[in-house]
């Protein structure tokens, strides 16, 4: 992948919600997108045919192989990466008995340890690189309050909560900024498969594009300026169970 005026932003979960408007909106301001996502069929289906977008499909799930498909993807890049924006994430809601351990491992893995895992590998090439560049991931406002029926989704953003801000005080002299998006309820695919969702009014969810432009802001602002944590909330919290 050759290296666009803006540079290039590798974009996890790029195929639907969150992760498409970041794309769509990296692309018209003109960045180079690197998506990466378990589905291509939204991202190829959407920016497919854009020169400065470029998608590899890669499960960050299974957690055990994540490490080599990004040393294999870390090589097909030219040139300095302006951002890790790391946004992937599920939800799976539920009393904690009602949850199996494979439901727990899923989360935490897709949550919390690929994050882990990708920013671990990329770290060091940012750290090396002449041009600044940040490491945004994509968290919730249940990274700041635990909620009932949410033990296990809470736990997998307090955790990349704690991570951000430890790592950020790690990266600070080295020209990488951190930041943590804690989007509030967002009108996305992400409650297709929950029996919950945003009430229907239009102040009772958030847009993908808000977060999307939260993403522009942040990649925008002057190198020596970091925006540690964005919190994002509807104007009016309303959840609705789904007849």
């Amino acid at each position: 992948m050759s290296e666009k005026t803006q540079g290039t932003v590798i974009l996890t979960g790029c195929s639907s919600g969150i992760g498409w408007a970041m794309t769509a909106e990296l692309l018209a301001a003109g960045y180079s997108v690197l998506g990466i996502d378990k589905n291509e069929t939204g991202a190829l289906a959407a920016f497919g045919k854009q020169s400065n977008f470029n998608f590899t499909q890669i499960d960050l799930a299974d957690v055990d192989k994540l490490p080599s498909e990004i040393a294999d993807l870390s090589k097909t890049i030219k040139g300095s990466i302006k951002a890790l924006v790391s946004n992937a994430g599920i939800g799976k809601m539920g009393y904690l008995e009602q949850l199996s351990i494979a439901d727990v491992k899923l989360v935490m893995d897709t949550n919390f340890l690929s994050h882990v895992i990708l920013t671990k590998c990329l770290l060091p090439r940012l750290k090396q690189q002449q041009t600044p560049s940040d490491i945004v991931y994509t968290g919730s406002e249940a990274s700041l309050k635990g909620a009932r029926q949410g033990s296990i989704y809470c736990a997998s953003k307090f955790a990349i909560r704690g991570f951000s801000q430890a790592l950020r005080d790690e990266c600070g002299k080295s020209g990488v900024r951190v930041t943590l998006l804690n989007p509030g309820a967002v009108r996305t695919p992400f409650f297709e498969d929950l029996h919950f969702e945003p009430g229907a009014q239009p102040e009772n969810a958030i847009e993908a594009k808000d977060v999307a432009q939260a993403l522009l802001m942040v990649l925008q602002a002057r190198p020596g300026t970091v925006f540690e944590e964005i919190n994002m909330s509807p104007l009016t919290h309303v959840w609705q169970i789904k007849k």
